[in-house]
């Protein structure tokens, strides 16, 4: 999805730890829609379409900021230069698990006002 964005608007969270997310500058997003179908996750909707009452299959992986409870696991992957990663506050989703992603949309805000926004770039 960051491949494809034609205005560069997603952005890895860092530090990891504090925003373990890709962020979506909504301020820069020009809602072309590109990047939905090319979400390995399936994690990006329109706004106005982000689930409330999203049924895992199971086994999705679910971040929030360390110190969250319930999310004590460690996802171990690669960022989008191949370069491993680390997520220490995860879990994962039951099958069945219904997930309201609405709680989801302050902090992708808050990553361009309170967190490193576009200075995630230069590190």
């Amino acid at each position: 999805c960051v491949d494809v964005c034609p205005v560069e608007c997603i952005l890895p969270g860092k530090p990891v730890e504090q925003w373990p997310w890709f962020y979506i500058d909504p301020d820069t997003c020009i809602d072309c829609g590109a990047c939905i179908p090319e979400c390995p996750y399936e994690a990006i909707f329109v706004e106005e379409e982000v689930p409330t009452d999203y049924v895992a299959k199971g086994g999705e992986v679910l971040s929030m900021p360390q110190g969250t409870a319930g999310y004590d696991e460690t996802w171990e992957g690669e960022d989008e230069h191949g370069e491993p990663v680390k997520v220490f506050a995860t879990r994962a989703a039951e099958a069945g698990e219904e997930i309201d992603f609405s709680p989801d949309i302050p902090p992708n805000y808050d990553y361009f006002t309170e967190g490193m926004g576009y200075k995630a770039l230069d590190e």
